[in-house]
């Protein structure tokens, strides 16, 4: 399957970093069956790989984070690659054109690029952007990753959703929130139950509109970052600024009393937009891991940072535990708001960073010890999703991820041992074309009948 091919910039036309190199989107929709692998793909391994990243259907695009949404997806079966295809989200400003917001001002929540995350909750495939509802995707088998519809909750959500929800590995439910716009609230807080049924809508008051990307869940606790990136419609590009004037603060919300006080703590001013993990340490302290930065649109990159929140002081402890760039981290799904004791992280080039040479980081986050995958000159991995060997949380495993081939503007879809990430991969899968650098995913199971 292929669609007419997009509008491209003339070969003397300069072109922003964000739509360069591998950054640049394909115009083809594949199907491809039984891939070509080097290794064994694990026969435990069945299910979706999927990511998500921004492709722009007409090849032009303000900013990396504005390309329409496409999902990669490779299925692995009994050891074998069964098929890989790529679709755009079906969103209706990509079949129509609509408008985030109109000429009157008013928000359009069912209009968005859906590209930046896709998850599984309560038997739906959603593909998330933080500026709009979700898109359910159909991975059914037989079915190609067609988009079905916007997805609201039965029209009980009112505001857009973040495309980093938790699910709680213990009761099943979402976690999620709302930001965005120039009018109160600027955040609302959510909860659906294990049914996927939305069932808690809670508006938290902060100063003003930040851009908050991401938050925290433990077994206790909700803990938002309310950061110095402003909403600001006249800034070029991304209409949010850099503002150390704001603050940064972390706010703490009891899951057992959702409507109670929000505790709010200061930190350093910083940006985060990623979060690695975050447990309970007791009754009056919660531990953070997240990907920092020193500000936001700078030049320094993100390193990986503990916070520990000390509620009987109101304080918070903030130590760098590593000098190496990271991003994009994740951990064990399954120990999410739980201690987990490893995390794993990429380093990959950004738009503008110039070539940054490709690795997959594990921390160990009790003793501190890193190992890490090197891919070789000009392979590049994304983001690594863990995919477990059997039913003990936090225990062997897999990292799955696309890594681009810059000599061969190939890609591959590569399986890394959790217990040896630095050994040679144990399988590649060789696409049938590049896979864009994109943002994240997960790999999705066969339910257990």
């Amino acid at each position: 399957m292929t669609t007419t091919p997009p509008t491209t910039a003339s070969a003397s036309d300069a072109l922003p970093p964000h739509m360069a190199g591998n950054f640049a989107p394909v115009t083809d929709e594949l199907t491809a069956y039984d891939l070509p692998v080097t290794g064994t793909i694990p026969p435990e391994l069945t299910g979706w790989f999927l990511r998500n990243g921004p492709n722009p259907r007409e090849a032009a695009s303000p900013h990396w984070f504005f390309g329409d949404g496409m999902v990669h997806g490779l299925r692995l079966e009994g050891g074998r690659a069964v098929s890989y295809r790529n679709r755009w989200v079906r969103t209706s400003t990509f079949t129509e054109g609509a408008q985030a917001v109109d000429a009157q001002g008013r928000r359009n929540l069912a209009a968005g690029v859906a590209n930046t995350h896709v998850v599984r909750h309560a038997g739906r495939t959603l593909a998330l952007v933080e500026s709009s509802f979700p898109y359910e995707i159909d991975c059914r088998p037989g079915h190609e990753l067609e988009t079905i519809g916007v997805h609201d909750f039965g029209g009980r959500l009112t505001t857009a959703m973040t495309a980093h929800p938790k699910t709680c590995p213990v009761t099943g439910e979402l976690h999620f929130f709302g930001y965005g716009g120039p009018t109160p609230p600027f955040l609302t807080y959510h909860r659906a139950d294990a049914s996927g049924e939305l069932v808690l809508s809670r508006p938290i008051d902060v100063p003003g509109p930040t851009m908050m990307h991401d938050f925290h869940l433990t077994a206790s606790h909700v803990v938002f970052m309310d950061l110095p990136v402003v909403f600001d419609r006249s800034h070029p590009g991304m209409p949010y600024r850099w503002d150390p004037e704001y603050g940064a603060r972390l706010g703490v919300l009891r899951r057992d009393d959702p409507h109670g006080e929000v505790r709010w703590l200061p930190i350093d001013p910083c940006y985060v937009f990623h979060a690695l993990n975050a447990h309970d340490d007791g009754d009056q302290r919660i531990v953070l891991h997240v990907a920092r930065y020193a500000e936001f649109g700078g030049a320094s990159p993100a390193h990986l940072w503990r916070w520990t929140i000390d509620l009987a002081t109101g304080t918070v402890a903030e130590e760098q535990l590593d000098d190496r760039f990271c991003e994009f981290p994740r951990v064990d799904d399954r120990l999410a708001g739980q201690p987990a004791r490893f995390g794993h992280a990429t380093t990959a080039e950004l738009p503008g960073s110039g070539p940054i040479p490709g690795a997959l980081l594990r921390y160990d986050l009790q003793t501190g010890a890193v190992v890490r995958h090197d891919f070789g000159p000009g392979r590049t991995p994304g983001e690594a999703v863990f995919a477990p060997a059997d039913d003990r949380p936090g225990g062997p495993g897999w990292l799955i991820t696309y890594v681009y081939d810059a000599s061969t503007d190939t890609s591959d879809l590569v399986v890394l041992d959790t217990e040896d990430i630095s050994a040679d991969p144990v399988a590649t899968v060789h696409l049938p074309q590049r896979v864009p650098y994109g943002f994240h995913g997960n790999w999705l199971p066969d339910p257990v009948s």
